[in-house]
């Protein structure tokens, strides 16, 4: 019963969110035009036409470092994400609309396991990857959606030129 539930929270909040899949070499237009998981920042990139990298700590101080990033709009980032700390943190792009709405779900339902194309998460003293393709420019939103952690100020910001 517990998995029926969690599995339903899990599909109402991917809907509420206008989640949508993406091949990793193609993108549909159609499938470009929907809002999905931080569209607003551009879509997940692609392995191949990656540009920069970009090495991001988490620690259980609650912080990233660096909290400030900077990149080109048209960069395609490969994001190398370390948990430095002893408890399991996440890397998650979104607008602060979106990762508020994800964060109060997170709370909810702590347990929650979730694998989206604008997000990786981490277990301690492990290295996880997240490439993004960065299309829009503009200032974006990133942050830890883990149980209370978005709340202790584990967010940052992707300044997008």
């Amino acid at each position: 019963m517990k998995f029926i539930l969690i599995a339903s929270t899990l599909a109402l909040s991917l809907l509420s969110l206008n989640a949508y899949s993406h091949g990793e070499e193609t993108h549909s237009p159609a499938a470009e035009k929907q809002d999905g998981h931080a569209a607003a920042l551009g879509k997940p990139g692609v392995a191949g036409k990656v540009s920069k990298t970009m090495n991001v700590d988490m620690n259980d101080t609650m912080r990233f470092t660096p909290a400030t990033i900077s990149v080109k709009r048209g960069e395609t980032v490969k994001f190398i994400v370390r948990n430095s700390g002893n408890i399991k943190h996440e890397m998650v792009l979104g607008s602060v609309k979106e990762l508020k709405e994800h964060a109060a779900l997170m709370a909810k339902f702590p347990e929650m396991e979730h694998s989206d194309p604008n997000q990786v998460s981490v277990e301690p003293g492990k290295t996880g990857e997240l490439i993004w393709e960065f299309s829009k420019a503009g200032t974006f939103d990133f942050a830890c959606l883990q149980a209370g952690h978005f709340e202790a100020g584990m967010r940052g910001n992707i300044i997008v030129k």
